[in-house]
């Protein structure tokens, strides 16, 4: 389905009985919707309500002109909360999904009954400008995310899943070099300018934070460490995951969120 605003054109999915809570789902940079594929079928066999939207210039989302912030991608949220008369809902962030999450935990909290933040940081990484530059560079140049496609590959997803599952590979890897060079790089820049770090402790929402234990960006050290900054933060690590474990490890991770929302449904 598509949500149209003054100067863009959001895409999002609502799936689900209409009296279960709403579980909603946002992906990472690059990604689309279709990332959180292998959670669907769990959270609707449990009885909830499923809610996915791609990021601007992402999937189906029409990219804007920078500059985009951390916060202005969470107020894309909540205008999908209202478009759609949503309440409240259990929301699940992946990298820079729970970089949102984080904001609307500090700015949105009336409208959450928990958060999942999974391999995810609390700012913005102190390498940010030496990491993105030179994949700017290249996109720029390319005119597309196709010289990063396997380079983010490699962070994202081990050599043995891969090689276990290479249509799933290939799909997720397709999905990033053809989200838009706009987008892309406006999401970079939001990364780039954000640090939630002191403000985490104010914080009232339950919070669950998850991480593979082999991602080289949001690693377990770092990811235990924003737990304890929440008064209410938990974690759980998947071992041997990298970026995504809700597709390297679907099982575990399914199995994981749907104990949490159990524990925090309301």
């Amino acid at each position: 389905m598509l949500l149209r605003s003054r100067d863009r054109v959001t895409s999002y999915d609502l799936v689900g009985p209409e009296d279960g809570q709403v579980v909603m789902l946002c992906h990472p940079l690059a990604a689309d919707m279709g990332l959180w594929a292998e959670q669907i079928p769990a959270l609707l066999a449990a009885g909830y309500r499923v809610l996915r939207t791609d990021l601007r210039g992402h999937g189906g989302s029409s990219p804007t002109p920078a500059p985009y912030s951390i916060d202005l991608l969470a107020d894309d949220v909540v205008e999908v909360l209202d478009e759609t008369g949503i309440e409240r809902i259990h929301f699940v962030g992946l990298s820079i999904g729970g970089m949102i999450g984080q904001s609307l935990g500090l700015r949105h909290g009336d409208r959450l009954h928990s958060l999942l933040l999974s391999d995810t940081q609390s700012q913005s990484p102190a390498d940010a400008a030496t990491f993105w530059d030179p994949m700017i560079e290249a996109i720029n140049a390319a005119g597309s995310l196709e010289p990063i496609g396997d380079k983010t590959m490699a962070r994202w997803l081990t050599a043995g899943y891969q090689a276990a599952k290479p249509r799933r590979w290939k799909q997720i890897r397709d999905t990033v070099a053809c989200c838009t060079p706009m987008g892309y790089i406006g999401c970079v820049r939001a990364i780039g300018n954000f640090n939630f770090t002191d403000r985490l402790h104010t914080v009232q929402t339950p919070v669950l934070v998850a991480c593979g234990t082999q991602d080289p960006r949001a690693t377990p050290e770092e990811s235990r460490y924003m737990a304890s900054l929440f008064p209410t933060g938990c974690y759980v690590g998947f071992e041997g995951a990298r970026h995504i474990p809700n597709v390297e490890q679907s099982e575990a991770f399914n199995q994981a969120l749907l104990a949490w929302l159990a524990q925090v449904k309301q």
